[in-house]
């Protein structure tokens, strides 16, 4: 379950890097390969990129999103490439239990510039609706927490510039030839106790009810396939959103009381499925 954190200042080449890895690895190594990208989750929020980093509770809602889908792909064989800023250290080191704790390895590319050249890339952009303004800008350059490559977090580090060749084959050996680091408490706690988790199982709760919901007014009943679920749910032809969302809503509950046995969010759809199926089961 490979993951690859891109880390950089705005402009410094993150999207333009990710599509090379994306290439080398399905060209050259035969891999599947998604790429999450924070500027596409940005764009589906309808949100402008500037409007998003001058509002904390937006920006940390397209965080939460950016994670949330990622670790959602992460799986036995493919590769996930988190296309972000992802400058702050503490949600580096998030991403980094939840992947330990799904067994994934995991490497970080810092796209390093001088803010000079990053600010040039920026002004240059072909759709200058990705533009930042000098204001959002300096103030991303001065969060900006630089990865180290002591901090088992950020290991292994590999930074490149704007004139460096990406070391492909360093890269595969680092996530394909190592082994995953063992799961153990201190890395299974954090990301389920995070500020963001009970957010994302908001979410994910509420993709799953929406397509439960859709699936019954298309006249589907017994067991429906749900998305990322390794189970199915059982619906019955008198089961309706509002009775789904009271079972939504006792979950959470349920969940903000036993954080440290709610489980990681890679595996949250199939306990949800499992916990509908229980309770539908007594109706």
């Amino acid at each position: 379950m490979p993951l690859i954190i891109m880390v950089g200042c705005p402009s410094s080449g993150k999207s333009s890097r990710s599509q090379e890895l994306k290439e080398f690895f399905e060209t050259s190594k035969g891999k599947v390969v998604h790429i999450v990208s924070e500027n596409e989750i940005i764009k589906n929020s309808e949100i402008s990129k500037n409007e998003v980093y001058e509002n904390s509770s937006k920006e940390k809602m397209i965080r939460a999103d950016l994670k949330s889908n990622s670790l959602r792909k992460l799986n036995k064989n493919d590769l996930v490439i988190i296309d972000g800023g992802n400058y702050i250290k503490g949600y580096r080191y998030e991403i980094y239990c939840a992947s330990k704790s799904a067994r994934s390895t995991q490497c970080t590319i810092h796209c390093a510039v001088t803010r000079e050249k990053s600010w040039e890339f920026n002004e240059n952009r072909k759709d200058k609706n990705e533009v930042y303004v000098r204001d959002i800008f300096d103030a991303l350059w001065m969060r900006f927490e630089e990865p180290i490559s002591t901090n088992r977090w950020d290991s292994p580090l590999f930074a490149v510039t704007p004139d460096d060749q990406l070391p492909f084959e360093d890269i595969y050996n680092a996530i394909y030839e190592k082994k995953p680091p063992s799961a153990n408490q201190s890395t299974q706690n954090p990301p389920t106790q995070s500020t963001n988790y009970l957010f994302e199982l908001d979410r994910i709760t509420q993709d799953i009810v929406t397509e439960i919901t859709a699936a019954r007014k298309l006249g589907s009943i017994g067991s429906v396939k749900v998305k990322d679920s390794t189970e199915t749910v059982s619906i019955s032809s008198d089961i309706n959103a509002s009775q789904l969302n009271r079972m939504r809503r006792q979950y959470l509950n349920y969940s903000k009381q036993h954080l440290d046995t709610a489980g990681d969010l890679v595996k949250a759809p199939t306990l949800f499925v499992q916990y509908l199926n229980t309770v539908l089961s007594d109706l």
